[in-house]
């Protein structure tokens, strides 16, 4: 053997991941009472480690090892069946059963709170998961989106029938969410459905067609959007149907599995293609306003797919921040390197944009519950613009995290890759880029959404105590008024631009938000400036701005950020 030293590539295997972020036990003070933080602190530190190491190599297992179908049984009979993995099922166990995530917003007493639980610890919990399994988090997301819209729009007599199946943590008693839209002529112009629904006369309904992309095919229930017999065209002669996968006399529904979908990414999640043979459904709602019921449903799973992007660019970060640590080269720890020092800090500063714009929403959503009409009207502009531009970042940043790690990164045993495969489904799934930035125009144009938000992020940063007021008046107006000009049709070329102004915009008056909360911990403040030079304020890109190099220092291990090195990053 050689008397050569090997030094074992760094391998954050068993870090607490909850432990590792200073920055979300800090924010969490921000956005949860003193009780339900104290409640829940235990709760996520368990996860962090979890997530850390037992998770993380389940997810890793059912990444490797994808569902499959067979469509009969061992005796001949006709009965699909998904098989999963081991793995998988022990993830469902973990987010569906002990940590309750699908049921939390729905009924109380889930992990021993007495209320129904406030969104923020939903989404903090999915926050951590994430950063080991992604591809579980779609069936998840559904079944409480589903059970949301339900409840929102779904008879008395609906809502009894399947709500204790759908809030229960018995993940035997359980029953899982899904919803079937998407069609292989009509993609994104949903308007263009060709699935059909005939009256039954017995208060059921027949639905018939193809569904193309369907997650979570082996569902218990799902949403289906189909045309009424004799309905117009176009999305306003859509219904909105609830499908159940077994009949109440236990046999199965009227519709096949065609086949699973071989997959880039969350290839631990089955998806599928569904042909509807007059399977018997149940009308939800109004059976003109089929589309806008479900929009329910979709942006509450754009809302979950920016916590995940947000989640998933944390521990690409954290794992990139762990190499350069941990790793030499050229006679250097790498982390002090200028350039990898360069390209951690646009890993972090997105990933915290990500944070403070989902944590905002969350904050906002009780409100709207409670029938407060602005915070509807906010969340109806952030929810899109959160889903558009944190997915895309999301893409960017994974992909960095691997390239730091080499080519290690690019082999599957770290995490690195399966990553980056999963991060590009985020900004296709509920509406690819260019159709959830139109819709951040299209609330803007035809709702006040735009004037509410302009008037809330005013009257924010006035609160925040911000210096250089002025400048930050200048960059709500101007950014405000690109995105008006956007929502006309002759400047639809600008919706993306001015859609990414305005988040950019929203994401630095919230960290300043947060800052004023956190007392001597400037971070957010630092990090928002970051954000406005970067992002928002003119450049030359053949004279860049140099960052001060103590803050990075700061911001890259995690350290508080006292007032007087903010000030130094100070706009």
């Amino acid at each position: 053997m050689s008397d050569q030293t090997i030094l074992p590539v760094p391998d954050s295997h068993g870090v607490n991941r909850f432990r590792d972020d200073p920055q979300f036990s800090a924010l969490l003070r921000v956005y949860l009472d003193d009780a339900l933080r104290e409640h829940v602190q235990p709760i996520l530190d368990d996860l962090g480690s979890r997530v850390g190491a037992e998770l993380d190599d389940l997810a890793h297992d059912a990444d490797q090892n994808p569902p499959s179908l067979t469509h009969r049984t061992r005796r001949g009979e006709e009965r699909q069946t998904v098989l999963k993995h081991p793995a998988y099922q022990a993830l469902e166990k973990a987010a569906f059963g002990e940590l309750g995530l699908a049921t939390m917003s729905h009924a109380p007493g889930v992990l021993g709170w007495p209320q129904v639980m406030d969104p923020q610890v939903k989404y903090a919990l999915t926050y951590l998961f994430v950063q080991a399994e992604f591809g579980l988090l779609c069936p998840v997301n559904m079944t409480d989106s589903l059970t949301r819209t339900l409840t929102t729009f779904g008879s008395a007599e609906l809502v009894a029938q399947f709500l204790p199946h759908l809030t229960t943590t018995d993940f035997d008693e359980l029953y899982q969410g899904a919803m079937f839209i998407t069609e292989q002529g009509a993609g994104s112009d949903v308007g263009q459905l060709l699935t059909t629904a005939t009256d039954a006369g017995d208060g059921t309904w027949r639905l018939s067609g193809s569904k193309w992309f369907c997650s979570n095919p082996d569902a218990d229930l799902a949403m289906v959007l189909a045309r009424p017999e004799g309905a117009q065209a176009g999305i306003r002669g859509l219904g909105l149907f609830l499908l159940p996968r077994l009949l109440k006399d236990g046999t199965p529904n009227s519709y096949r599995i065609v086949r699973l979908k071989d997959k880039l990414g969350s290839r631990s999640m089955a998806s599928g293609e569904i042909e509807l043979d007059g399977a018997t459904a149940y009308l939800v709602g109004d059976i003109n306003r089929g589309f806008s019921q479900m929009a329910d449903m979709i942006n509450s799973s754009r809302l979950s797919n920016g916590v995940r992007a947000a989640g998933m660019m944390r521990r690409a970060f954290a794992e990139a921040r762990h190499v350069a640590l941990n790793r030499s080269a050229f006679g250097e720890q790498i982390i002090n390197l200028p350039l990898m020092r360069r390209q951690l800090v646009k890993m972090l500063v997105p990933a915290e944009q990500a944070r403070s714009v989902y944590m905002h929403i969350a904050h906002l959503f009780p409100h709207a519950d409670a029938g407060d009409d602005v915070a509807r009207q906010l969340i109806r502009i952030l929810t899109p613009l959160v889903k558009f531009r944190a997915t895309r970042d999301n893409r960017k940043v994974t992909g960095d995290g691997m390239e730091v790690r080499g080519g290690v990164g690019y082999i599957e045993e770290f995490g690195d890759a399966r990553m980056v495969r999963d991060a590009h489904l985020g900004s296709i799934w509920e509406g690819t880029s260019n159709i959830v930035a139109l819709d951040v125009a299209r609330a803007a144009k035809r709702t006040s959404a735009l004037d509410i938000l302009v008037d809330y992020l005013t009257e924010l940063i006035v609160e925040a105590g911000a210096a250089q007021s002025q400048l930050w008046q200048d960059l709500i107006d101007k950014v405000g008024a690109q995105m008006l000009l956007a929502t006309k049709a002759e400047n639809e070329w600008q919706t993306r631009e001015a859609a990414t102004a305005l988040y950019n915009l929203a994401s630095a008056i919230f960290m300043m938000w947060e800052a004023a909360r956190m007392g001597d911990d400037q971070t957010r403040r630092a990090l928002a400036s970051l954000v406005v030079r970067h992002r928002l304020l003119p450049h030359d890109p053949l004279n860049p701005v140099q960052d001060d190099e103590d803050l990075v220092t700061a911001l890259l291990l995690g350290e508080p950020v006292g007032a007087s090195l903010a000030d130094r990053a100070a706009l």
